[in-house]
């Protein structure tokens, strides 16, 4: 009787679209997001470095995008309670559009500061409502294959935007345009969807203490893939400006560095699903202090070695995300997996936060190499964690361990940290 009173009183959910054309739509709409968040990326450092600006601006505008994603991950949840996932995604769209105007107005270090904030808030909460839509909407036999899609939908895009640079005049508004035009795009698809929207979501809880006593491991990989994912990606195109290398040279690295996402993450899952993953995390966090101490040897050098050996940085870095996630879930029984992501996610966004402010401060003394240097720091203490927990502890049996995901920490999964999904959608 219930069922059928609900078909009654909400004939668009009772007439649902093709299933994967309505799924379509929320991809779709995040790629295009995807491409106007590169260019800005790119954008930033390169303008204000031609402006004359001191690097430490670019580095709290990286520290400001950080602490509004910490903000988006605790907020978006009610935000969604009380309006619902279109209109969620729809009000943070128009924020990132409005970020983007403020970015336009010119080189302000203060406006820019809050603007970027203003983003980090927006496009942490357009995850949580995308991702737990598309959780909600996708049966189990097909949810491993769309979510990888939407991962590489969305780090393709942000290739894109990174590419763009090198064809945008720096010292025009043109780039905020662009960011604006393709958010504005990005609506048009979700605003027209027939997907039907996931019930109201519960709060979820956060227990670092539990999480760390299920996978020590784990949440350590969280903290350290939180800031070097943030460094690397954040005060590259920083310390590239500084350096001197062109507008089209900032483009190409960054353009770069998605594609070691998806080279390494691939061969490290598949190994890693045959043995002890730590084996294989220490491994990928151990290439990552080689990438970097190749970064210092060749700090200025020829470019083509230098997007060679960031692209290695930033998809080991990446391949720690995804790992890690994957470690603890395999240690998890079935009742503890939502606070453990929870309290994992929130891991990752506190060193986020934390890492880049520290960058900051440290650039403004021994200058902006400092964060090849604090990337080092972490990655190394990590892979020696890792192999200390090795010895002292048993590993998961490769036959019991769950199947590798892809992951990336710049499509992060944060929507345990703001709400826990309905428990008829965790049955869907």
């Amino acid at each position: 009787m219930l069922q059928q009173d609900q078909a009654t009183t909400d004939p668009i959910q009772a007439e649902q679209p093709a299933p994967l054309i309505a799924i379509a739509s929320v991809i779709v709409s995040m790629a295009l997001i995807a491409i106007g968040n590169g260019l800005m990326f790119a954008y930033i450092p390169v303008r204000l470095g031609a402006d004359g600006f001191d690097p430490t601006w670019a580095g709290l505008i990286v520290t400001g995008l950080s602490a509004g994603g910490l903000a988006g991950c605790i907020l978006t949840g009610p935000l969604v309670r009380r309006v619902g996932h279109a209109r969620a995604f729809m009000v943070l769209s128009a924020l990132i559009a409005l970020s983007n105007a403020a970015i336009g107005a010119g080189p302000i270090p203060l406006l820019w500061i809050a603007a970027r904030a203003l983003y980090g808030f927006a496009i942490c909460g357009l995850f949580i409502v995308a991702q737990s839509w598309l959780n909600d909407a996708l049966p189990n036999s097909i949810r491993g294959r769309v979510m990888a899609v939407f991962y590489v939908a969305y780090i393709a895009g942000l290739g894109v935007g990174y590419a763009t640079l090198a064809a945008v005049d720096i010292h025009t508004a043109a780039a905020a345009l662009i960011g604006i035009t393709f958010t504005a795009l990005s609506i048009l698809p979700v605003g027209m969807t027939r997907l039907a929207q996931p019930p109201a979501p519960q709060a979820a809880s956060v227990a670092l203490r539990r999480a760390w006593r299920i996978s020590p491991v784990g949440v350590a990989g969280m903290l350290a893939v939180g800031g070097l994912t943030m460094i690397v990606s954040g005060f590259a195109p920083i310390h590239a400006t500084a350096k001197g290398y062109s507008q089209a040279d900032v483009a190409l690295l960054l353009s770069a560095m998605p594609v070691g996402t998806l080279i390494l993450q691939i061969p490290l899952g598949w190994i890693s699903d045959r043995t002890d993953r730590r084996y294989v995390l220490a491994g990928a966090a151990a290439l990552a202090v080689v990438a970097s101490v190749l970064a210092i040897a060749f700090d200025g050098g020829a470019l083509m070695v230098l997007v060679v050996i960031y692209l290695i940085w930033d998809g080991a870095s990446e391949s720690i995300y995804a790992l890690s996630s994957a470690h603890a879930a395999d240690r998890a029984a079935k009742d503890e997996l939502l606070a453990l992501s929870s309290s994992m996610l929130f891991a990752w966004s506190l060193a986020g936060f934390i890492v880049p402010g520290l960058v900051t401060a440290l650039s403004a003394v021994f200058g902006t190499a400092a964060f090849i240097y604090v990337g080092i720091v972490i990655a190394s203490a990590f892979c020696l964690f890792v192999l200390w927990r090795v010895m002292a502890g048993r590993p998961t049996p490769a036959p019991t361990s769950g199947s590798f995901a892809p992951m990336s920490a710049q499509t992060p999964l944060p929507v345990e940290l703001a709400f826990a999904p309905d428990e008829a959608a965790t049955k869907h």
